[in-house]
């Protein structure tokens, strides 16, 4: 397990000396000790993906293609290794974790084939002694921040096409989570990627990122985070101009139509809320059912959610692992007690405990709220728990209106098996992702984003491809 930050193909303690603890949320164990590095890291690996960014950039494709493949290729061959260290460090299930190295892996291979589908074009002249030519070059040194909830994919995500655009990169990953990120580090070189294409450095948030954005060399930022500090950082881009991608909060709704398959509704509403206790930018936060299926969903759902496992996310069969840490707790016990006291009433959980000697109280039961209304904190700011708040609704233009009642647009859900419904709600609700009768739309060769507060730019598919690439006009004079 590599404990120490990349720069130019090394492995590199802070300058200073000076580390801090990677604990496991389950039990508060310190699994390592990282650097506590700062802006002189950061100086040093934007130096490093400078001076790499030439040789790397001129490469054709299909030779960037290459170690891109193979580093997919690797991760995995260690899947149940990167898993168990994804799980000691986040905390989700093992079954979570491995899903999650398949899933990280697949943007890395899906990169890896898009790196040779970058075209330009010619453009019809105007004039006969002219020709128009359009290409698409590497943006430059990109850096990207990525959070701890998802610390392999969202890194991979990132990772993936601006290698194969032929840009070099900083990853800066969560404080909670960089060993994914280190370990994905160790895989890169093996898989032959050059010394200084990429780098990883850990330490302070504020000191890294306004080095980052001090430096012109820096000429994209990719940002997956909250909505305050995504904020901050188009703030700081203005100073150089940085192009940014910013994949910030959610606050998605699940609705349920009268029409609906309930079962199937049900494994949606399970798979999206309650994968990584709730921890996921796209999971529901409003569910919002028809009266005509309402008391029929909420006893499957009660029933399905009683008898998950809840547990360290190292034991096998456990379904609902630790909350990340104590702030987090906090909030979801605030979002509870705030429901409960504007008259919500608790159909199920509502618990935040230790399920056994040796483990945190930082385990939250699957909870299912009922008779929700706009007055609840959890009806306007993002719970990240397994919690789920239920409302009644009678109309379809009355759940479009409520879902669309948030200043924010990531991801949404709905559930109906009327067809000419699928088509009006999907074009109705302002999200830039919909599951139609589909609980986990998230996959590599999909754009995957947000409207709104929640975000600019893609990631995934052909589009992302273009979140690394400048367009260049050429005209041509000719005889």
């Amino acid at each position: 397990m590599q404990t120490r930050n990349l720069i130019n193909g090394e492995w590199r303690d802070a300058p200073s000396g000076a580390t801090f603890d990677v604990t496991n949320p389950a039990t508060d164990e310190v699994i390592a000790k990282v650097p506590d590095g700062g802006a002189g890291q950061a100086v040093a690996a934007i130096a490093a993906a400078r001076a790499a960014l030439p040789s790397w950039r001129a490469l054709p494709a299909a030779e960037r293609a290459g170690p891109l493949a193979k580093l997919a290729s690797l991760m995995l061959a260690k899947q149940d290794e990167l898993a168990k260290l994804l799980t000691r460090e986040q905390g989700k299930p093992l079954a979570e974790a491995r899903g999650e190295i398949s899933y990280a892996a697949s943007f890395i291979s899906w990169a890896a084939e898009e790196a040779k589908r970058v075209y330009g074009e010619t453009v019809p002249a105007s004039r006969t002694d002219q020709r128009i030519l359009v290409l698409r070059q590497a943006v430059g040194v990109v850096a990207a921040i990525t959070p701890w909830n998802f610390p392999a994919a969202m890194i991979t995500r990132k990772l993936g096409p601006a290698l194969a655009a032929g840009c070099t990169i900083i990853v800066k990953p969560a404080e909670q989570t960089p060993l994914s990120a280190f370990a994905i580090g160790e895989l890169a070189l093996e898989a032959g990627i050059p010394a200084g294409v990429l780098n990883i450095i850990t330490g302070d948030s504020a000191a890294i990122g306004q080095a980052i954005f001090a430096d012109p060399t820096v000429r994209k930022v990719s940002f997956t985070g909250s909505t305050a500090v995504g904020q901050k950082l188009m703030v700081a881009a203005a100073n150089n101009v940085v192009r940014l991608s910013l994949e910030l909060g959610g606050h998605a709704p699940f609705l349920v139509f009268d029409d609906a398959d309930v079962d199937a509704a049900v494994i949606g509403a399970i798979k999206s809320k309650f994968r990584n206790a709730g921890q996921t930018c796209v999971c529901p936060n409003r569910f919002f059912v028809q009266d005509g299926i309402y008391d029929e969903f909420v006893a499957k759902l009660a029933a399905a959610l009683e008898p998950l496992r809840i547990g360290s996310g190292l034991d096998e069969g456990v379904s609902v692992g630790p909350l990340i840490d104590d702030d987090a707790v906090a909030k979801v016990r605030d979002h509870v007690d705030d429901a409960l006291s504007h008259g919500a009433t608790l159909r199920l959980g509502g618990k935040i405990f230790s399920p056994e000697s040796g483990l945190t109280e930082r385990f939250c039961q699957p909870t299912i709220l009922e008779g929700v209304n706009a007055s609840m904190k959890l009806n306007h700011e993002e719970t990240f728990g397994p919690v789920a708040p239920i409302r009644r609704f009678t109309h379809e233009a009355e759940a479009i209106e409520l879902a669309n009642d948030s200043p924010y647009g990531l991801a949404s859900y709905f559930y109906t098996r009327d067809n000419s419904r699928v088509w009006r709600v999907a074009e109705a609700l302002e999200y830039g992702i919909v599951g139609a009768n589909d609980g986990a739309p998230s996959t590599a060769q999909a754009p995957f984003g947000g409207v709104k507060m929640s975000g600019i730019g893609r990631e995934g598919g052909r589009y992302v491809m273009h979140e690394y690439l400048n367009i260049k006009y050429v005209s041509i004079g000719i005889d």
